[in-house]
């Protein structure tokens, strides 16, 4: 288990800089994490905390909020086979039974070479499509049981490292967005006195309403 890196720390201050108030990227600084790791550690959000100013136990609840933060350690490939009504009705639970089979492991586990851990997932929301499934929640629509050994196949060969980064990976760097110091300080967003600036003009139109009733 791991604080955030160097290289992390400096961008979750980066991040933080994007928001009025340190606590506003609890978020964004949770997938860093996950990123770093592949799941969000404990030690993590302890450093997570120190940086926004909060408690851990604060970190810690919006980390178990979402589905998508893990808090243990996941294969490189995170496979939830949608359990929705639609899916369920075209095959689901066939196909996760087919899934357990071919893996070896039941839903909820990690393939003893660490690279699948097979999860059953509420609705995807691509119903017309089912049974749908996500590999690190990039989808895969009307998969049959070949499509699914064909697809395990290929990640373990490799043969998608180029579709599908490992299990965390937000954003493929260089091609994280990054908002320029001129925009993030300047003019239109912080004011001279350090005050965002859309936060300074909903205090003083509550005020001016105040004043007037």
């Amino acid at each position: 288990m791991a604080r955030l890196n160097p290289e992390n720390t400096e961008l979750a201050r980066e991040l933080i800089g994007h928001y009025p108030r340190p606590k506003s990227a609890l978020i964004p600084l949770l997938h860093l994490a996950q990123e770093q790791d592949g799941y969000v550690t404990d030690e993590a959000m302890v450093h997570i905390a120190e940086l926004v100013g909060v408690t851990p136990a604060e970190v810690l609840g919006t980390c178990t909020f979402y589905e998508m933060f893990k808090r243990e350690p996941v294969g490189k490939y995170l496979v939830n086979i949608c359990q929705g009504i639609a899916c369920t009705i075209m095959g689901a639970e066939e196909l996760i039974g087919h899934a357990e089979d071919a893996l070896g492991i039941k839903v909820g586990s990690t393939t003893p070479d660490g690279t699948i851990t097979l999860e059953r997932a509420e609705c995807q929301a691509a119903c017309t499509e089912a049974p749908c499934l996500q590999v690190n929640y990039r989808y895969r629509y009307r998969v049959t049981d070949e499509d699914f050994d064909g697809l395990v196949a290929q990640l373990r060969s490799g043969a998608l490292d180029a579709e599908i980064p490992p299990h965390g990976t937000l954003a493929r760097r260089p091609y994280r967005q990054h908002m320029p110091a001129d925009r993030r300080n300047g003019p239109g967003f912080i004011d001279g006195a350090g005050e965002p600036v859309w936060i300074k003009r909903h205090r003083e139109a509550a005020e001016a309403q105040g004043s007037t009733s």
